[in-house]
């Protein structure tokens, strides 16, 4: 895969009304493009903040398995709505994914909630619950990465799909801190640019695949 490609920002379905408001979703055409480059038929895809269920559905439109969690149980029931084999999402904490009983992993693609460095609020509970800080959030993505690594197999390509995020003239370096936390647990394999058309939010145009395998 090339380190710098250009996709379409755009959502072929829209979501329904209770979730119109927070549609945060990186579009199908993203899913298939990493799925092509490093899966096949049959391989077991893993989102382990599920969202919408984006990665999940496309990965069941090509032929794949899907697995996954998801916080929210509002979600969680439209993602079970459109998938296949619903049982294979989970309503769950990640960072406690090592007390399901979950597959191994040939593939994990997410976009994980995002966080400004002043944000309060913990968005690894969906945002419902008070927050230990920004260190404690990259924190808890280093230890879901490390679990997510017991599970991955030898060829697994995880995927993290990130922006840094401009704030009332500040920036939260957060895809850069982010690929930090993760290459503590993880091997680092560099990332791909994606740049968004028409936009993408947050300031900018464009955010970053980070690419890790096993270590």
């Amino acid at each position: 895969m090339k380190t710098c490609i250009r996709l379409r920002n755009e959502q072929p379905e829209a979501l329904p009304e209770p979730f119109a408001h927070d549609d945060v979703r990186y579009p199908p055409e993203l899913v298939r493009a990493f799925l092509t480059q490093y899966t096949h038929p049959g391989h077991l895809v893993f989102d382990p903040f599920a969202g919408f269920g984006t990665t999940l559905c496309v990965a069941e439109e090509m032929g794949r398995r899907a697995s996954g969690i998801e916080y929210d149980p509002q979600r969680c029931a439209y993602i079970c709505s459109r998938l296949r084999h619903p049982e294979a999402l989970l309503q769950g904490d990640a960072r406690l994914l090592d007390t399901y009983r979950l597959p191994r992993i040939d593939f994990t693609l997410t976009s994980p909630p995002y966080m400004h460095r002043d944000d309060s609020t913990d968005p690894l509970a969906a945002y419902q619950e008070p927050g230990g800080g920004y260190d404690a959030y990259l924190a808890d993505l280093q230890e879901i990465y490390r679990q997510i690594g017991l599970l991955m197999n030898e060829t697994a390509v995880a995927v993290v799909e990130v922006s840094n995020l401009k704030k009332s003239g500040s920036v939260t370096p957060l895809a850069w801190d982010i690929a930090h936390a993760i290459s503590q647990v993880l091997h680092f394999q560099g990332e791909v640019v994606v740049q968004w058309e028409p936009t993408y939010g947050y300031g900018y145009d464009h955010s970053y695949c980070l690419l890790f395998t096993r270590p």
